[in-house]
């Protein structure tokens, strides 16, 4: 994306398309997000608090489920909020800064989602693959230590491409072409030589997200290979089944709806891409706590435990 000088400008704030230009949608669609976001907050805070407080959820599966949780949070707060912000307003403006600060948190989080759930594929190879190491390979020292790694990465990762993203000229009228900052739109407003950052989205973006999602495929087909070697009669599999179970249906939801946003020609299929990134930004951190809570005992347990411990407090008093 190279064009002259001439139609190069300063830009000090960019204009987000949103969901719908029709102002009789925008009252059922603020109130439609408001309530999913709602629903993303309360819902992953639960999840988080009920591992903090339970100490039979001090496990790394759950450690790992917890920080899971908090980076759903951050993603669908970077998004919606701005986008709710709008609506309320009627002003789908955002400054400059504001666009690129949002780019750089939703990056982060976005990408920590991905290492996050390569971690807990991890996690669950070694305990069906290698259940004796377990314990020495999944300590707290080294599960604290991949989950720093992973948010380092993600946040240099991020940092690297909101500082190319900001020494680019942007053209006028500043229009994204989707209801948040994002590489690929920002990329096709810049009157700048954008060769760079696209060499960088192939080379740094690319393996952001393929190398997680290989990590966890490659542990699958290991843990599949292991369930398959247990004797059909004696409940092993079920249970081998039930643990990877939660977490492989939000593999399958993140990585689809990834997949479909940023792999999909958007100047065709612009109405499918915003579906998609609505799904990967709103409803997947959304349904993240249903999905790991609905059919693990464990986590339910702990849930009505929290619960019911809030309700002694508040009847105390």
């Amino acid at each position: 994306n190279d064009m002259g000088p001439g139609n190069q400008s300063t830009v000090s704030e960019f204009l987000l398309r949103g969901i719908s230009h029709r102002p009789e949608h925008q009252q059922v669609l603020f109130g439609l997000f408001l309530f999913m976001y709602l629903v993303t907050i309360v819902g992953n805070l639960l999840i988080s608090l009920a591992i903090i407080s339970e100490p039979h959820l001090h496990t790394p599966m759950y450690f790992f489920l917890a920080c899971l949780s908090l980076a759903d949070i951050g993603l669908s707060s970077t998004t919606v909020l701005k986008m709710l912000v709008n609506m309320y307003t009627q002003c789908h403006t955002i400054s400059y800064i504001g666009c690129l600060s949002q780019l750089y948190f939703f990056l982060t989080f976005g990408d920590l989602d991905s290492f996050l759930l390569a971690v807990m594929a991890y996690d669950r190879y070694v305990a069906i693959c290698r259940p004796l190491h377990y314990t020495t390979a999944m300590r707290p020292r080294i599960c604290v230590f991949l989950v720093s790694l992973c948010w380092v990465l993600t946040n240099l990762v991020a940092l690297i491409h909101t500082l190319l993203m900001a020494q680019l000229s942007f053209c006028v009228p500043g229009e994204v072409s989707q209801f948040f900052c994002d590489i690929g739109p920002l990329l096709k407003l810049s009157c700048s030589d954008t060769h760079i950052n696209e060499l960088m989205v192939f080379a740094v973006g690319g393996p952001v997200m393929t190398i997680p999602f290989l990590c966890i495929v490659a542990s699958y087909i290991l843990i599949v290979s292991a369930i398959l070697r247990i004797p059909a009669g004696s409940g092993g599999r079920l249970k081998a089944f039930s643990t990877c179970g939660s977490h492989l249906s939000v593999v399958c939801l993140f990585y689809g709806t990834v997949l479909s946003a940023y792999f999909c020609p958007s100047s065709v299929y612009s109405t499918e891409e915003t579906a998609s990134s609505v799904v990967y930004t709103v409803v997947t951190p959304m349904l993240n706590p249903f999905l790991y809570s609905l059919r693990n005992q464990d986590m339910k347990a702990g849930l009505v435990s929290l619960l019911r411990g809030r309700l002694f407090i508040s009847q105390a008093q």
